[in-house]
């Protein structure tokens, strides 16, 4: 079992709170992914969990036993961090073995654990070399075969692939999502991108400043979001914002085009913000002319900017449209693809 609880969580530095009153529930087994930008205090709330922050109120909870006094070594986690933060002057199997041998664990025990973990990492082979004889990815795995070794309740990982170029990330994200899969232990994971975030999670936690904005699975937040900024920050390339009116069951733009049908509980005349994805907008039909301002095609799809009512909106397609820059495009919205959030709180208003 590994389940964790966090309760009203608040961590202040002096009389700056930067966790304010934060609540989340990790099922057993589950893979939680804790997001957002820098400064958000997702790495601060990772840290509280791990011991190595001590909170100024709450409670963390792991398996229903409260935690908050506990030294990190005796809550039953095991982290990986940033850095990788391997030993130099010792082999990859004196690494993996390191905190066995602190915790005086048997030595047959320590081989059995470690080549099993070896094993599952494909580092079998790589076993008796140095950290600087290993890939930024090697050693990686090297500073997560050395938490699997430990057996933990819990893993924590802290941005552990923000160190590596773009091609890794993308394989070592797979390898860790394989590895949860495989394992089947409580992952808390934290990260600024949030395309680590859809792909790697079951939930996701949404942060901002110290709060939570919103708790989902990753396809209901990037179909659902609770606000402004969730839309904004869920999904790559982001949602495009446009000021409109409610006239008529219509999305009326400031220049008095219509971009779409108004989504359902908007009072007529209510100005409101729209939200539409980029791959919602349909090419070649439609009452809303926007001219071409630059088109970057991507091999896979092509991505346009329009102007719409003075917005400079980004627009993606899979069809191979031949428009060039100064050029117009016919557009309209998907059905049902419009969103509509409060241009003041920010808050989603009425359904999609």
């Amino acid at each position: 079992m590994g389940s964790v609880t966090l309760r009203n969580i608040r961590k202040s530095y002096g009389p700056v709170e930067v966790l304010h009153g934060i609540d989340l529930d990790v099922a057993d087994g589950e893979f939680v992914v804790l997001v957002g930008p820098s400064g958000c205090g997702k790495s601060t709330l990772l840290r509280s969990l791990a011991g190595l922050e001590t909170i100024s109120a709450g409670d963390i909870s792991i398996d229903d036993k409260v935690i908050n006094g506990l030294e990190p070594k005796n809550r039953d986690i095991a982290m990986v961090f940033q850095n990788y933060a391997l030993y130099p002057h010792m082999k990859v199997r004196e690494n993996m073995a390191f905190s066995l041998k602190l915790n005086k664990v048997p030595k047959d025990e320590i081989e059995s654990k470690v080549a099993k973990a070896a094993e599952i990492l494909s580092l079998t082979a790589m076993l008796d070399r140095y950290p600087k004889q290993l890939s930024g990815g090697q050693r990686q795995r090297v500073a997560m075969g050395r938490a699997i070794v430990r057996d933990p309740k819990v893993f924590l990982f802290d941005e552990p692939l923000s160190n590596l170029d773009a091609k890794l990330r993308v394989q070592m994200r797979s390898e860790i999502k394989e590895l949860h899969q495989r394992l089947g232990t409580t992952i808390v994971y934290v990260t600024h991108d949030q395309i680590e975030a859809m792909t790697m999670a079951d939930k996701i936690v949404v942060m901002k400043d110290g709060h939570v904005e919103q708790i989902g699975a990753p396809l209901d937040l990037y179909d659902t979001p609770a606000n402004l900024f969730v839309a904004g920050f869920i999904g790559s390339p982001s949602m495009n914002f446009m000021s409109c009116t409610a006239q008529g069951g219509k999305a009326v733009l400031s220049n008095g085009q219509v971009l779409g049908a108004a989504p359902a509980g908007l009072g007529e005349g209510q100005a409101f913000t729209a939200g539409v994805r980029p791959e919602h907008f349909v090419i070649g039909s439609g009452a809303l002319d926007a001219p071409v301002t630059l088109v970057e095609p991507t091999g896979a799809e092509i991505q346009f900017t329009v102007d719409i009512a003075g917005d400079h909106v980004l627009i993606t397609t899979r069809d191979r449209v031949t428009a060039r820059l100064g050029d117009t495009l016919n557009l309209s919205v998907e059905p049902g693809k419009l969103h509509a959030f409060d241009p003041e709180t920010g808050a989603r208003l009425g359904g999609v």
